[in-house]
């Protein structure tokens, strides 16, 4: 254990996990772009698509490949740490440009069937946009090592960083 640990909370060690930071940022910094994109490629300002699934860049993917990335770079990328992380977003990152998108298919179809043919209590049509085309996944699955890396390499922790700033003592 390092100082900085060993001066921390067991409740907020938290805040001292470089990686889940780095990897939550890089999830956030992709669904921001979101709405950039659909700004630019769309030209329309939807802010809803901050909260939507789906759409370009995969946030998900993003976040999977930053925390797998900080993980590597961390304990090393022959740890199995490391192995466990990249399988978890290999397998995220296939559900999503699979499984997900084809569940969005599906969708689409039965809302193009009558509501006749449903009961009253079923009005609201089906969500469409769940899952990524590759190119939405590839693109998120850059973004997160490139966010990550440089942030858990540069800056580290946000309770170091709050140390480096005079805002947390410790």
């Amino acid at each position: 254990m390092t100082n900085l640990e060993t001066s921390l909370p067991r409740t907020l060690e938290i805040f001292d996990n470089a990686v889940l930071t780095w990897g939550l940022l890089a999830c956030g910094f992709a669904q921001l772009s979101k709405l950039i994109f659909e700004l630019l490629v769309n030209k329309r300002w939807r802010p809803s698509v901050l909260i939507e699934t789906g759409g370009m860049p995969s946030s998900h993917s993003s976040l999977v490949t930053g925390t797998a990335a900080g993980i590597g770079w961390q304990l090393g990328f022959d740890d199995p740490g490391f192995a466990l992380a990249a399988t978890i977003a290999f397998i995220v990152m296939y559900d999503a440009s699979g499984i997900r998108r084809e569940a969005g298919n599906i969708s689409k179809r039965v809302n193009l069937l009558p509501s006749k043919l449903w009961q009253d209590s079923f009005n609201n049509d089906l969500k469409e946009n769940l899952g990524h085309s590759r190119l939405e996944v590839l693109v998120g699955s850059i973004i997160g090592p490139l966010i990550a890396l440089p942030g858990l390499i540069f800056i580290g922790s946000p309770f170091h960083l709050a140390q480096i700033l005079g805002l947390a003592s410790g």
